[in-house]
């Protein structure tokens, strides 16, 4: 009989030092194995082990009458499998109930992005007399120019800025570090910040070589580029959906829409598999039939 908390801390565990999984993921793959043990409480399985195929196919019937949004309904499903692995690796169990389960099939989802026009409004919009204006340009410019994740940006160090090299280092998932070409417009940014803003403010302790302090000398948080783009956004007349994220879509659909090729975009973005990657061809060309439609003259009324 397998306890399904010490089974649950093993496999956060798991996740954490074998896979290298970042916090934000460890915790939206707890958050999934969660609802799938509430699931079995409500069945009165007590005994992990004692999960059948056909538990959890209830299971996925259960999400179904949730009305969960299919992309919800194909992570939990990815998590449960992943969980499921785990335990037949460590030889909790004998047999995968897991193995023949399948997600609902996805459709592509285009992310939103904005063109450069927009991007150059917000930054623009960006009022440099306030106290840090000429850090959140920077931080805006870094985030765009190089296609960051949230996570990389807040996290950068001081010296991972190559100025002579025209790179900066960065730690991606899994603590995966990758190098990514950065203009020297942004680089001259970075620059004055530095002599600026950032030389007048006193670290804390261990945050003494991040790159963009708030005014306590601490890193900055994820919450506070969240709030900042979307009222930025707001400021400037954008009404995208848009977050940090958004940048990074822009950043690789203006690429790939430039002629740059997959694999070093794969690359700049730190992509695990270039399927991912694939996503912006499909951006340009839903752009291409957009122009199409509005401009061929056999579409015209």
């Amino acid at each position: 009989m397998q306890d399904w908390q010490s089974a649950i801390k093993g496999f956060e565990l798991h996740l954490r030092l074998e896979k290298g999984l970042s916090s934000n993921s460890i915790a939206a793959y707890l958050q999934d194995i969660a609802k799938l043990h509430t699931f079995a409480q409500d069945e009165l399985i007590t005994n992990l082990t004692a999960l059948t195929y056909n538990d959890l196919s209830k299971f996925i019937h259960y999400l179904t009458e949730k009305k969960l949004a299919a992309y919800s309904k194909a992570r939990i499903v990815s998590g449960t499998k992943a969980f499921f692995n785990y335990l037949i690796d460590e030889k909790i169990i004998e047999e995968n109930p897991a193995a023949l389960i399948s997600a609902p099939k996805l459709g592509r989802k285009l992310p939103n992005y904005l063109t450069v026009e927009e991007i150059d409004n917000m930054i623009s919009g960006i009022d440099l007399s306030l106290p840090y204006g000429h850090r959140n340009k920077t931080m805006l410019e870094v985030l765009y120019s190089c296609g960051l994740r949230v996570s990389e940006l807040i996290l950068m160090g001081v010296f991972d800025i190559l100025f002579d090299d025209g790179l900066i280092k960065v730690i991606g998932k899994g603590n995966k570090q990758r190098y990514v070409p950065i203009d020297q417009y942004t680089l001259k940014l970075i620059s004055l910040y530095l002599a600026s803003e950032r030389k007048n403010l006193k670290p804390k302790k261990g945050a003494e070589e991040i790159l963009f302090l708030n005014r306590f000398g601490g890193a900055l948080s994820r919450v506070f580029v969240f709030s900042f783009i979307k009222d930025l956004a707001m400021k400037t007349g954008i009404n995208k959906k848009i977050s940090p994220h958004t940048f990074r879509h822009s950043f690789a659909t203006h690429l790939v829409a430039n002629g740059a090729d997959l694999r070093s975009v794969q690359e700049m973005l730190g992509h695990e598999s270039i399927t991912t990657t694939e996503i912006y061809t499909h951006l340009e060309q839903k752009q291409l039939k957009e122009t199409i439609l509005n401009y061929h003259p056999r579409n015209k009324k």
